[in-house]
């Protein structure tokens, strides 16, 4: 990685990620659950209600899996986060991101339910989309019964989960649904056309690189993809129209090739004067941030918690 700036402490790091062959998804949802299996798991400053529910799904389909992180002894009515985890649509799980859920919810006294959405390739757009519509749905009709304030009702993700945060705030909109307050969107993968500066310079980047984007996008639309019939809905960055979404919180990566699709969408909702507070990190790479024993790492996790706690409140 000598040709990348990446940031010192995270180089010894790599040496120990063993790369993720993505070709075969069962095989790498494998290899993802052995590795998460041996994280340590986050110990709430407070005592946190974890509960497994299943909720209804889009219209003639299964339920759909929901993991709810909440503080055990609040007494006013608590914001509400839906987040979504990554994994480049094929990957990932609600276990995966239990930690950062159960941090978001313990440091910044807010309900976040965590979405298991179908994946693909066995489950190609929209079913991921549609599940986390429908749970954003029952979040915010159910809001009252758990404790939550679904007038403080934001949405989340990182990698393709920001996408598919980004989707539903799409489709939240257009299908006049919830109202959502903010949309937080952490190295969000945006962009199937794989045509950005960053997405043709950054080909054998860690963790991230074309290669696994074009796997990933391949994987989620099938034949659709880089076509002119890929909806705003599979690939936000195809949007045009960017009045009445949510004000956004967005980060991104030095040597990630997703950098430039979700500066470009800063930039959009910005233009059609949406708020956005817009961070990227110098000398970091896609999923840098679970490196915690880098100060970069620690800074961006600071800052996340920083503005859940600002936002929400």
């Amino acid at each position: 990685m000598s040709k990348y700036g990446i940031d010192p402490e995270l180089v010894p790091a790599l040496a120990q990620r063993p790369a993720l062959d993505r070709t075969d998804p069962l095989a790498a949802r494998r290899a993802v659950a052995e590795r998460t299996a041996v994280v340590a798991p986050y110990i709430p400053p407070i005592p946190l209600l974890i509960e497994d529910l299943r909720v209804p799904g889009p219209p003639r389909e299964s339920d759909v899996p929901v993991r709810i992180f909440r503080p055990r002894d609040a007494d006013d009515p608590l914001p509400l986060v839906l987040w979504i985890h990554g994994g480049g649509f094929t990957l990932g799980s609600i276990d995966l991101d239990a930690n950062a859920a159960a941090q978001i919810a313990a440091e910044c006294q807010a309900i976040v339910v965590s979405v298991e959405y179908r994946l693909a390739p066995e489950n190609p757009y929209p079913a991921a989309v549609e599940d986390c519509f429908a749970a954003l749905c029952w979040l915010s009709a159910h809001a009252a019964q758990f404790g939550g304030d679904n007038t403080r009702l934001a949405v989340s993700g990182e990698s393709a989960g920001g996408g598919l945060a980004a989707a539903i705030c799409l489709l939240s909109r257009d299908r006049s649904g919830p109202s959502i307050m903010h949309q937080f969107l952490f190295i969000p993968e945006l962009d199937d056309r794989l045509d950005t500066p960053s997405m043709l310079a950054y080909t054998d980047t860690p963790v991230w690189h074309r290669k696994n984007a074009i796997l990933s996008w391949s994987q989620y639309l099938g034949d659709l993809m880089g076509t002119e019939g890929v909806p705003i809905y599979a690939a936000p960055a195809r949007a045009k129209d960017h009045s009445r979404l949510p004000n956004a919180y967005i980060v991104v990566c030095e040597f990630d090739p997703l950098r430039d699709e979700g500066i470009d969408y800063a930039m959009a909702l910005m233009r059609a004067g949406t708020s956005v507070e817009l961070h990227l990190y110098p000398g970091t790479f896609h999923g840098s941030v679970h490196d915690t024993t880098a100060a970069v790492s620690r800074r961006m996790i600071a800052d996340k918690i920083g503005s859940f706690s600002r936002i929400l409140a």
